[in-house]
């Protein structure tokens, strides 16, 4: 019985050991760059009012009471897209309706949908806009295709 029990001892031993020797004094060390998250393959879209993919529109609805037009891109396709232009809506009239808003869009949160990506948020920031209204549109939820 007892050279059993040291029989166990020793291959229990011998196995920490044995699985010890495997890893680094120090711990795991990992060599190389980190792996980054791939940016879509492919165009960008944004879905317009009807859901057909559009780039760089020339204008979009943010919701129900607030629209972006004259917009001129400074950048598109990559995980952002940016753009300067004017902002109206029925919350600011009479002010902007005249004289709108000049505004930064930011378009964002890209999303891969089959072939295509569509840009899923967008923000928009004004001097102009201050509290509640700076805040639900610094972060507008747009419309993505389901496929």
């Amino acid at each position: 019985m007892r050279s059993s029990t040291a029989t166990v001892c020793v291959i229990t031993v011998l196995t920490a050991w044995l699985l010890a020797g495997c890893a680094e004094p120090h711990g795991l060390r990992v060599i190389g760059p980190a792996v980054s998250p791939s940016i879509p393959a492919g165009p960008v879209y944004m879905a317009d009012d009807e859901g057909r993919p559009v780039k760089r529109p020339d204008s979009f609805v943010l919701n129900e009471s607030t629209m972006v037009s004259g917009l001129h891109w400074t950048d598109w396709g990559g995980p952002t897209a940016e753009a300067t232009g004017d902002l109206r809506g029925t919350w600011c009239v009479p002010g902007c309706t005249d004289k709108p808003y000049r505004v930064k869009v930011t378009l964002s949160g890209v999303q891969r949908q089959e072939a295509h990506a569509y840009y899923s948020r967008a923000g928009v920031v004004a001097p102009e806009l201050r509290g509640a209204k700076a805040a639900e549109l610094g972060r507008v939820s747009l419309h993505t295709p389901e496929f």
